[in-house]
């Protein structure tokens, strides 16, 4: 890991399991860079994603981590960006899967349908899987329009 940075940000749901995602990614010898929330007050999913998406456009070696009640609205927003790729993950298979096929580079999380040991569970495949290319390489090349 080194000094590898990960992206992370949150909306008020994803508010604690982003403080010990930030906490676990720390212990493992990442550098976070958190985008918020910071507090459990009610606010608006886009404000997050939007930064952590930038973040992973302009450092194309890096992985950035959202998290929202059901993962839907964080991932619909972070996708909307040219060459993100948003996979919402709820099994350390889907992110194996994701990272594997799809070279996802930003893992979302329902924070509301998981436990902290699935959310860990899930980000320790999404951050340890290389994607596999070849003929998966073909596939992401379509993606964006």
């Amino acid at each position: 890991m080194g000094n590898t940075t990960i992206a992370i940000g949150a909306d008020h749901a994803g508010f604690n399991l982003k403080k010990l995602i930030i906490n676990h990614l720390e212990v493992m010898g990442y550098v976070v860079q958190d985008y918020g929330c910071f507090s459990e007050e009610s606010i608006d999913y886009p404000d997050y994603a939007h930064p952590v998406s930038n973040h992973v456009k302009s450092n194309q070696s890096t992985f950035g981590i959202l998290i929202c009640g059901s993962g839907n609205g964080i991932s619909m927003t972070a996708n909307k960006h040219q060459g993100i790729r948003c996979a919402l993950c709820w099994s350390s298979e889907i992110a194996l899967l994701a990272r594997q096929h799809n070279d996802a580079n930003i893992l979302s999380l329902p924070a509301r349908f998981i436990s902290t040991e699935e959310a860990l569970e899930i980000l320790n495949a999404f951050l340890s899987t290389k994607f596999k290319g070849g003929r998966h390489q073909f596939r992401v090349d379509k993606i964006n329009c």
